[in-house]
């Protein structure tokens, strides 16, 4: 099953099963899913599962980035709405790497492309994102290749 048509079966589920706030979080993440299709001219034929869930991580991280700003500002409560959002998003993303995996790809990447500078760290990054896709976080991400490269 494609992963719009999954995010609207278990959108109408949870609002029919009464769960509000997992159907309106899914209501919210289509009409980002739409907003995309309509800003690159494919709202007839739709966006494909990896433009889908590159959406979905990036509302992912809109979430996280959140939670930061309401603990920082003394806000749990808004903190943890924002933590069930974005737990509720994460199960429609493929299972993210762990760092030691993520690890071991940058340092095989980095022997692959022979580079020895952090200038090159973009390359890198850009190329690692090419193979795992969305299985691995962006910060974490840069954060090994940037120590990797030191």
């Amino acid at each position: 099953m494609a992963l719009s048509a999954q995010i609207q079966d278990d959108m109408k589920a949870a609002l029919l099963g009464g769960d509000r706030f997992v159907g309106d979080t899914l209501r919210n993440l289509k009409a980002a899913i739409l907003n995309e299709e309509v800003a690159q001219g494919k709202r007839d034929t739709g966006l494909d599962d990896a433009e889908i869930e590159k959406i979905i991580a990036r509302e992912v991280k809109k979430r996280n980035e959140s939670i930061a700003v309401y603990e920082a500002n003394g806000r749990p409560e808004l903190a943890e709405a924002e933590r069930k959002e974005a737990d509720v998003l994460a199960k429609y993303l493929p299972e993210q790497l762990s760092e030691e995996k993520l690890r071991e790809i940058v340092a095989a990447k980095i022997k692959d492309l022979g580079v020895t500078d952090a200038k090159a760290m973009g390359q890198v990054i850009g190329a690692v994102k090419q193979q795992v896709g969305n299985s691995a976080d962006g910060a974490l991400l840069a954060r090994i290749v940037k120590e990797s490269l030191q």
